[in-house]
């Protein structure tokens, strides 16, 4: 079943098939270096996960263990995840956003290796350097509650969570060093590139429903072709090629019909993320059901653009984003640590349980919950903001090959960390990825970091929200 086959329409271009997109009025030169609906998307999903994440566990402790549920499987409850699931919306800002971003540094400074070698390694620093106090922290901690007589199985759970959720940053990152490349063939394929990253997704899970009954392990090249899809879209997106109201609301449409028949007569679960008990999970690895969920956000997304826009220009908005902007990647690491800590203090510390999902007593606690969580999230996020911003002192870019090298260690430090999170019983693996993923930040930036620099720039973001 074809369930890609919308947003493969939607982002072909002239000469690759279907009808081409809507090509905006401004030259390359003159077309805006920002777009706020891209802000708007990736602020509005980094919000969603991290309350849906506070939302699903159900937690009760129990002589020395703690049991998990999520509410979220509930009869009925996969239909939240079909507005909760944003991850299409990550890719997509984040294709959009590197294309706007390294089309102006093109612009700019010439189409070059250089440039684009440049532009690489500030992302790669900027996306892996928040990390590193996280592992700075969760490296030793769980041994340190393991000598103060802490459960050793809630604090497993809780390291391995913290880790669990590095899994985005791993992806992310294969998807940045290859923006340069994709760039290129958005240009000349127009759209038939990320055509066929949708129906190789589809021939992955032909192959892996179809013939090797549901085998998990090649479900994971999906990582790549799934997300990659997506991303490629928000390329288009961010080269200009904006579909018009109307074929985006055809997008939409068609998109949701596919999830629907997909979920109904194909070998995909009703729900977008992963339950307990489900012999399959659509998030991992990744099935292309989750294109046709994209095609169904994506095209309603983009035929409100105008309106979305217009929102945005709004004060107050305007200032939320720009906040919100400035911090993403810490606000998305460090809310799993908040939930952690909340939870240990209420479940493990109060001998408190999470009441049955969605019944008045858990909605009447909701707002106390929510409330601890934010707070202390706050909290992380001021102590460890600046390692968001930090800039190099040195003006000396890497080389390619110190950039390959530290592309490598990035992405199989985190990929490590996806896997094996913090766990002690792994040991010494969250070690060797952390001093990997250090080492990687290093060679990636070219240079050492001061407190003064991310201090100025720190100051420099919150004069511009």
């Amino acid at each position: 079943m074809s369930t890609a086959s919308p947003l493969a329409a939607a982002v072909a271009m002239p000469g690759s098939g279907p009808r081409p997109l809507h090509r905006p009025s401004e030259s390359p030169a003159d077309r805006p270096s920002r777009d706020h609906l891209i802000d708007l998307l990736r602020a509005a999903a980094i919000v969603i996960i991290v309350v849906e994440h506070w939302l699903m566990p159900v937690l009760a402790y129990d002589d020395g263990n703690l049991v998990t549920s999520n509410a979220f499987a509930v009869p009925g409850g996969w239909a939240i995840t079909w507005v909760t699931q944003v991850m299409p919306l990550i890719f997509f800002a984040g294709g959009a956003a590197a294309a706007i971003s390294l089309g102006g540094r093109h612009r700019r400074y010439g189409r070059s290796r250089a440039t684009s070698a440049g532009w690489l390694s500030t992302r790669l620093s900027r996306l892996a350097r928040p990390v590193l106090p996280l592992a700075l922290l969760w490296v030793p901690l769980p041994h340190v509650l393991d000598l103060l007589g802490v459960p050793s199985q809630p604090v497993q759970l809780a390291a391995e969570l913290v880790g669990r959720l590095l899994w985005f940053l791993a992806a992310y990152v294969v998807l940045v060093c290859l923006t340069p490349v994709l760039l290129r063939a958005a240009a000349r394929f127009g759209g038939a590139e990320a055509a066929g990253l949708a129906a190789a997704a589809i021939a992955i899970d032909v192959i892996r429903f179809g013939w090797l009954d549901g085998a998990t392990p090649i479900g994971y090249v999906n990582v790549v072709l799934v997300w990659g899809a997506v991303y490629q879209a928000g390329i288009h997106y961010g080269r200009g090629h904006v579909w018009t109201p109307r074929r985006a609301a055809a997008v939409a449409a068609s998109g949701l019909a596919l999830l629907s028949v997909a979920v109904t007569v194909g070998p995909y679960p009703a729900s977008m993320i992963g339950m307990p008990g489900e012999a399959v999970s659509n998030m991992n690895p990744p099935t292309a059901v989750l294109l046709a969920l994209a095609a169904a956000q994506l095209g309603l997304l983009v035929a409100l653009k105008d309106r979305l826009r217009r929102w945005t220009r709004r004060r107050p908005v305007t200032m939320a984003l720009g906040w919100i902007s400035a911090r993403m990647m810490t606000i998305y690491l460090w809310h799993t640590p908040a939930l952690v800590t909340v939870a240990a203090g209420t479940v493990l510390g109060l001998g408190m349980a999470t009441p049955a999902p969605f019944s008045a007593e858990w909605r009447d606690g909701l707002p106390l919950w929510l409330g601890a969580l934010t707070a202390t999230l706050a909290v992380l996020v001021r102590l460890a903001e600046r390692f968001e911003h930090a800039v190099p002192t040195s003006r000396h870019r890497p080389g390619p090959v110190r950039l390959t090298g530290g592309a490598v260690l990035i992405g199989g430090g985190l990929l490590v960390l996806a896997a094996v999170g913090f766990s002690p019983a792994a040991y010494p693996w969250p070690v060797v990825a952390s001093i990997a993923l250090a080492a990687g930040v290093g060679l990636a930036s070219g240079g050492t970091h001061s407190l003064a620099g991310w201090e100025q720039t720190v100051r420099k973001a919150r004069l511009a929200a």
